[in-house]
């Protein structure tokens, strides 16, 4: 959905804008049409940036799809090719007789916007192709790490030594290097020995749309991402079945992805029923629904970068638990503002379910802690933060 372009914005330094003004190019790994927090994230800083009186562009890996230039929410996005060579000898020669349009697509697109910042948000090919660009041309350069290196069902760090290899580079030669969590500027840490880096979280709109709520979600246990093994839905599968839940009470999964048959068939060996309900991919407008209604919204990740999912179940006012291994451990307080706890034991899962949906008490009282948690985390205030970065970062 192309939208009509937001609010002229404000001049530099006035009404809380930036004291300067920069020409950033928000280089993604992925954008619309597709879905993700790593895409939700960069349309919203892109916005948000441009409301403070920056330019803006968004720089992102053409997929084959031929998306070419589009102007979404005002801001210029160009779809951009990213061949990378590899060992076969057929694949290393397209790669050879692809790369000269590709460089010159990425040269066109620096030229025609001459930023004064290249950001990366999430490396991969997008990453190799921004740091190759910011040294042929002296532009500095932010890197902005969401989980990639250790969330990524693909591996794509454990297979490929060329993006191993170009994330070190970049690390070295980024004058910013932020992550969405500690727990990414550690694993930074631990596989590519860098140290420093800034957190800058993710954010989210408090103004979330006004929904009906989603009577078939009801009074469940909700959960929503990627069906994939690392966000460990096979894992709350588990715990749902020995939990001892009010009958009736259903498991509601929103979200596509490769596990969807592996789980129906794990539902059906703990002859489960129709109590476990597979949705396929939602719209936003519908996750807040199904959030809305539901008695307790789980984060199962077998490790999480961040947690966005969090922040939605507090906008939505759903009481929260979450996995102990990465991010969503930063966030929540155990016992304040949700439940922390280890997917993998499949009894304390289990446990912290039944407190959920059994003791409306608890349930109402962290439900009313994630409202008043969640103000913190603004797009208004995650933009400002980078914003700091570029007027700081670059300093000679």
């Amino acid at each position: 959905m192309v939208t009509p372009p937001p609010a002229a914005p404000r001049p530099p330094g006035e009404l809380g804008g930036p004291s300067q003004a920069h020409r950033v190019a928000l280089v993604s790994s992925s954008y619309f049409p597709h879905p993700g927090g790593v895409e939700q994230h960069v349309r919203s800083v892109a916005g948000e940036l441009r409301a403070r009186g920056h330019d803006v562009v968004v720089w992102t890996v053409d997929r084959g799809e031929g998306l070419g230039v589009q102007i979404i929410d005002g801001v210029e996005v160009r779809y951009l090719p990213t061949p990378l060579p590899a060992r076969s000898l057929r694949a290393g020669l397209r790669f050879l007789l692809a790369f000269p349009a590709a460089a010159r697509a990425w040269w066109r697109a620096y030229r025609d916007f001459a930023p004064s910042v290249l950001h990366v948000q999430c490396f991969g090919p997008n990453g190799l192709y921004a740091v190759l660009l910011g040294q042929l041309t002296r532009t500095p350069l932010v890197v902005t790490s969401h989980g990639e290196t250790f969330a990524d069902d693909h591996r794509v760090f454990d297979q490929s030594a060329l993006i191993r290899t170009g994330m070190r580079r970049a690390l070295r030669s980024a004058d910013v290097v932020t992550g969405c969590s500690q727990v990414v500027l550690d694993d930074l840490r631990d596989r590519f020995g860098f140290e420093g880096g800034r957190v800058i979280p993710n954010g989210v709109a408090l103004s979330a749309p006004a929904v009906a709520l989603a009577s078939s979600t009801a009074g469940c246990v909700f959960a929503v991402g990627r069906l994939e093994h690392m966000k460990g839905f096979d894992l709350l599968l588990e715990a749902f079945a020995v939990a001892n839940l009010p009958s009736g009470t259903r498991l509601v999964i929103g979200g596509a992805g490769a596990v969807r048959s592996s789980l129906e068939r794990r539902a059906r060996e703990l002859a489960l029923g129709d109590r476990l309900h597979l949705t396929g991919r939602l719209g936003a407008d519908e996750v807040a629904a199904h959030m809305a209604s539901a008695a307790v919204v789980v984060v199962p990740s077998r490790k999480e970068a961040f947690g966005l999912v969090v922040l939605e179940a507090w906008r939505a006012g759903a009481p929260v638990i979450v996995t102990s291994h990465g991010g969503p451990a930063d966030l929540v307080t155990d016992g304040e503002t949700g439940l922390v706890v280890d997917p993998e034991d499949a009894d304390a899962l289990a446990r912290a379910l039944e407190l959920m949906v059994r003791d409306r008490a608890t349930a109402e009282r962290l439900r009313e802690a994630g409202r008043v948690a969640v103000r913190a985390f603004t797009w208004s205030r995650v933009a400002e933060q980078y914003e700091s970065c570029y007027d700081s970062g670059f300093a000679a």
